[in-house]
Formats: structure tokens, C-alpha cells, sequence
């Protein structure tokens, strides 16, 4: 029985990439900025290699011994979302980028979503999801009109208190335009946001839901279905991938249900990956410049990791990694184009080892598929023989 357990901490990006400039992200260093703060602390992923990565610093590092393997990775999908960063972990990169919508979306868009769910749309321009719900909730509790917005990312998100619209009428819109947003409108997510509380005190809720687009090109989760794999999904990964190539799943209520979700699936057997999002370190504290939250919520996976690594059984392996940057400590809420980094630990690993600088994410999907002896159909390259010469 082999298991591989591949968790994403959304965000946690460790350094600008090459290309950076291109999308503004100059001077980006998601764990640098958490690193400041004094709530920082990760000893444990520190011996699996993390402040070891090429070019990684620390502005607090207790790193004595290192026992893991570790490097980082370049993106090279056009865009810098999740949606990207996870399907290129999974061994494809996507060549095109998503529409995004600076000045808000189309009439003939919001027209027709209009029509078919029957409710009308305030805003319709990009917005932090925070402010949108100060600035136009009270509105929309009076008139019962869906809350739209967007991001620098490729996202069509629909805010709405669970008072006014029941969730699942909140999901049946956000299912309407899924169903709109296609072709040349193809966004990469139809994103539900929902809130509660009343003006002046209005807060997200945790019944967040994404309604993504399937993967065009077969991914690492198809190729392990395929085979005969146990494919597990954690989190966000039903909603990245649009439930295609998994065999279970779960959503989560936030990084402390994720993490012990997949501490009972280390206690539990199967065959095959457990694929795990992270979500709070992007949601609730890089799109919120909160360099204290960012770091509390880091050193408590890092408290949680000895756990998980004592649970580990002989063939298993545990791979940290990440799907982009959001930087907390720039004027920006937006995500950054970074490098991700890479730990890796194997039932049993003593030796370090240095996978260095990865020309692309993809080179984990392909590792993943050597892993299990399934021949890859992917971009990227298995670095999995190297390591273990």
C-alpha cells in the first residue's frame, strides 16, 4: 500500500518569480512577510528544509537539522490564481489566461444572470470581499439584489447574506453563472460568498463554495483514477478541478478542520493520493494584509506537523507545497506570482535532499505518477529518481 499526501497552504508563496514585474508583483516574499511578524514560528517544517530552499529567507530561523527534501518551484502558467497553480501542480500548465474584468463584466453578462436567477446585481467591479459587503449589504438586504464582484483574478463572485438567500439558492445562482460564463467569458471560478450580521457588522461565512472549471487536458488526479487509485480531495480540490479525476471528498470548515481531516486519513487505509487545500492563509489573512494572522495560522499547521509525520506508515510520503503568493505586507490584496516552495518527507528519511529550483509545478504531478508506477502523460518532469540515487 503507497500513499501520498499532498497538502496545498494556499498562498504561502517564498520569493517574486522571474517574471514577476510582468504582473506586478515586484519585491513579492509571502514567508518573509509572515516571517516578521512575532508570531512566527515553523522549527518543524524548518527540518523538513524550509528555510534551506535556494534563495528562501527567514526573518526568524531556528533551523538546526534537516532530515527532508525540499526546493521550490516556478510557475508557468499564464495567471497567478488557484485555480492555475493547482491544475499546474497536477501536471498542466495552462498556456492561456483567463479573462479578468478591471472594469466589471459585460451588460449582456449581467443581463442575462439577471434574467435567469430573477434578482438583480449591485456593484459589478472589482472589490475587496470584505469592503463590498460594508459598502453594499445593507442595500442588498433591502432590495434582495445579488451582491457581484470581482478580483484581479478571473472570478465572478456573488455575495449574499444568509438571511435574505438561502444557501442553496446562493449556490443555484452561482450554478446559473457557471452556465453563463463560458467561451470567451470562460472565467476560471463562479466563487458563492455568503454573510451574515447586520449593517455596520456584516462577516463572511465558512459556506464559501467555488464552482470551477473542469480541466481541459488530463491531470494527475485523472491518470490515478484511471489506474485504480484512491483519489481524495480535502478542502477546496472538488471545486478547483470541478470533481473531475477524484474518488472521494470533503469540503472543510477552515485549516483546523482540514488539518485534522487529514490526520484521519493517515489513521485510515488506502491506496493512492490525499490531495489537501489550505485555504485560511489566503482567504482570511493574505487578501486581508494581516501579517500576524498570516504567521499564527502558519506556526499552528507547524505545530500540527509532528503529528501528522509520527502517523506516517512505511511507503507513505508527505508533500508540503503551495499554489501561488499573496503577500500580506504590500499595498496589494491580490495575489503575487511566486515561486512555491516544496517539502517532501518519506516514511523513514534521514538525509536531506536538495531538489533545487524546478523550471515548473508541474514537476510534482509527475512525481506523484512515478511514485505509484503509472506511466505520466504530463507536462513537467518526476524528480523522484534523483532523489533517491
Amino acid at each position: 500500500m503507497k500513499r501520498i499526501f499532498l497538502i496545498v497552504l494556499d498562498s504561502v508563496g517564498v520569493g517574486e518569480a522571474p517574471d514577476a514585474a510582468k504582473y506586478h508583483d515586484q519585491g513579492s516574499n509571502t514567508i518573509y512577510a509572515a516571517s516578521t511578524s512575532k508570531y512566527f514560528h515553523m522549527p518543524n517544517c524548518e527540518k523538513l528544509g524550509l528555510s534551506s530552499i535556494d534563495g528562501v529567507k527567514l526573518a526568524h530561523s531556528e533551523c538546526k537539522e534537516v532530515i527532508g527534501t525540499y526546493g521550490k518551484l516556478t510557475e508557468q502558467s499564464c495567471g497567478k490564481d488557484t485555480t492555475v497553480g493547482h491544475w499546474e501542480i497536477a501536471g498542466m500548465i495552462s498556456k492561456e489566461p483567463f479573462p479578468t474584468y478591471p472594469q466589471g463584466f459585460p451588460k449582456e453578462i449581467i443581463d442575462e444572470f439577471e434574467r435567469q436567477t430573477g434578482h438583480g446585481v449591485l456593484c459589478n467591479q472589482p472589490y475587496s470581499g470584505t469592503e463590498v459587503i460594508k459598502d453594499y449589504g445593507d442595500e442588498h438586504m433591502k432590495t434582495g439584489n445579488f451582491i457581484v464582484y470581482t478580483s484581479a483574478d478571473s472570478v465572478f463572485q456573488i455575495a449574499a447574506h444568509e438571511e435574505i438567500i438561502p444557501l442553496e439558492e446562493l449556490y443555484q445562482a452561482c450554478r446559473t453563472a457557471r452556465k453563463i460564463l463560458t467561451g470567451k467569458h470562460g472565467v476560471a471560478r463562479v466563487i458563492a460568498r455568503p454573510f451574515v450580521g447586520v449593517e455596520g457588522n456584516f462577516t463572511r461565512t465558512s459556506n464559501r463554495h467555488d464552482f470551477s472549471l473542469e480541466p481541459p487536458r488530463t491531470t494527475m488526479l485523472d491518470q490515478l483514477k484511471e489506474s485504480g487509485l484512491d483519489v481524495i480531495g480535502i478542502g477546496k480540490i472538488h471545486d478547483i478541478f470541478g470533481g473531475k479525476g477524484l474518488t472521494q471528498y470533503s469540503y472543510t470548515k477552515g485549516n483546523a478542520d482540514g488539518i485534522e481531516q487529514t490526520i484521519e486519513w493517515i489513521k485510515k487505509d488506502f491506496n493512492g493520493l490525499c490531495f489537501v487545500n489550505l485555504v485560511d492563509y489566503d482567504m482570511l489573512y493574505g487578501h486581508r494584509n494581516d501579517i500576524d494572522g498570516y504567521a499564527k495560522a502558519l506556526t499552528y499547521f507547524d505545530e500540527k506537523l509532528p503529528e501528522m509525520l509520527d502517523l506516517l506508515k512505511e511507503d507513505d510520503i508527505l508533500m508540503i507545497t503551495a499554489d501561488h503568493g499573496c503577500d500580506p505586507s504590500t499595498a496589494s490584496t491580490d495575489h503575487s506570482r511566486e515561486y512555491i516552495p516544496l517539502l517532501m518527507y518519506t516514511y523513514g528519511q534521514k538525509n536531506p535532499y536538495n531538489i533545487g529550483i524546478r523550471s515548473t509545478f508541474a514537476d510534482i504531478g509527475s512525481t506523484v505518477l512515478d511514485y505509484f508506477n503509472v506511466e505520466s502523460k504530463l507536462d513537467g518532469t518526476s524528480f523522484l529518481e534523483e532523489q533517491n540515487k
